[in-house]
């Protein structure tokens, strides 16, 4: 259940007993270490003002819900969040322009919520899913503000007291100032999954790679949780992902993405640094791409 409540004017939102606070925030950040260094070739102070040496200048985030809460748990993390948030400042600071979609399954996955509901019919309980997200991105953009990371969230769901509208010039605006851009509400449609959404976003906004963050550290033959065979690839093309049917992003989004040529780069989220190494080109995790050599 959700709670809300004013205290002392600091806006506080209870999601299962844990509390966010984005005052909580700075204190979290400065009491952790400054975290992993870029790989060489990466450090700001190395970089030209053009950038020319990142691989990758325009990339689309794509983290799940999970990814705010600790294992086995739901709501907000704060743990989580500001480690997420500490990870991509420093992105930031080499001049990568990052758009993120995030999901909301740490708070409720419409899809699932509509399976055993008898009194929400599917469209409704998809929706909520999407506000789940708005409530996500919110949480992001003040701990990414908190950590000196300009920020601006778009909802594709219309809610100008909380978001601007997803306006694609505008966010490619933002983008070119330097701005993080979360984009929340999945399409603002039912029945199209946070994958889908971040495949077409990464379309209309015209980047470069989907880095997808997810708990496993790449794509596997089998699930790796429950077969302990199964085989990790470093490289796999959409053909080998579909025809097999791995479970990377739902088909539609997978089908986007190979039809515009957008590489997906599968990684796990959970080791600090790795959004940083995947835009710098390092191995890691799981490239999908159209033509590749499964390996």
């Amino acid at each position: 259940m959700l709670r809300a409540f004013f205290v002392s004017g600091a806006h506080l939102v209870e999601f299962s007993g844990l509390v966010y606070n984005p005052r909580r925030i700075q204190a979290d950040k400065n009491s952790r270490s400054a975290g992993p260094a870029w790989p060489a070739r990466m450090k700001a102070n190395s970089m030209t003002a053009s950038g020319s040496r990142i691989p990758y200048r325009r990339v689309l985030l794509k983290i799940s819900g999970e990814s705010f809460c600790r294992e086995h748990e739901s709501g907000i993390s704060m743990q989580e969040l500001s480690s997420i948030a500490s990870q991509i400042r420093d992105v930031v600071q080499v001049g990568v322009q990052l758009a993120i979609v995030c999901g909301g399954g740490n708070i409720l996955r419409g899809r699932q919520f509509a399976e055993v509901s008898s009194t929400i019919v599917p469209s409704t309980a998809h929706y909520m899913g999407m506000l789940a997200t708005v409530i996500n991105g919110l949480a992001l953009q003040d701990a990414l503000e908190s950590a000196g990371v300009q920020t601006r969230l778009q909802s594709a769901i219309r809610m100008e007291g909380v978001a601007e509208p997803f306006i694609r010039r505008r966010c490619l605006r933002h983008l070119e100032k330097g701005r993080v851009v979360i984009l929340a509400a999945g399409t603002g449609s039912p029945f199209v999954t946070t994958d889908t959404a971040a495949a077409l976003r990464a379309r209309e906004l015209d980047a470069e790679v989907v880095l997808k963050g997810t708990k496993v550290d790449g794509v596997y033959s089998a699930d790796p949780l429950k077969n302990p065979h199964a085989v990790r690839y470093t490289e796999i093309s959409f053909r080998d992902v579909l025809n097999q049917n791995l479970q990377v992003m739902d088909a539609q989004a997978m089908h986007h993405c190979m039809e515009h040529n957008i590489d997906i780069i599968v990684f796990d989220y959970k080791r600090v640094g790795n959004i940083a190494r995947a835009i710098a080109g390092e191995r890691i995790g799981t490239r999908v791409s159209a033509n590749v050599r499964t390996s």
